[in-house]
């Protein structure tokens, strides 16, 4: 019996749960890196950052290509870069959302009535 679609889907956001993972993601979506360029600006040792590069290989989302000693990372399909963008918005339309909930309590609150 082969594994259901949600369950797949699952997995796959799993994979997505890490932020170094997240903010290499982001970085392969501008443009392939090699690994020492992308140390500086995922902020982690070496060690860990090569464990999140083979998590997101073995997930087949991105792949590599060697040029002499230096390994660059690229993403598989363009298509990541875009589900990056779609939860940029959705992030971005919740915490608008959530700013202006804040700004009506604190307005509220300044006018000394009790929130309700």
């Amino acid at each position: 019996m082969s594994t259901p679609l949600y369950q797949l889907k699952a997995e796959f956001f799993k994979t997505l749960g890490h932020p170094a993972r997240i903010r290499v993601l982001e970085l392969l979506s501008e443009r392939e890196h090699a690994v020492a360029e992308m140390l500086p600006e995922v902020g982690i040792e070496p060690a860990h950052l090569s464990q999140q590069l083979a998590v997101l290989r073995r997930a087949n989302l991105v792949k590599t290509r060697k040029e002499g000693s230096t390994v660059y990372y690229s993403l598989t399909s363009p298509q990541v870069a875009e589900l990056l963008r779609v939860a940029r918005t959705i992030l971005s339309g919740l915490l608008a959302g959530q700013a202006e909930l804040l700004a009506d309590l604190q307005a509220t609150q300044s006018k000394g009535k009790p929130p309700s």
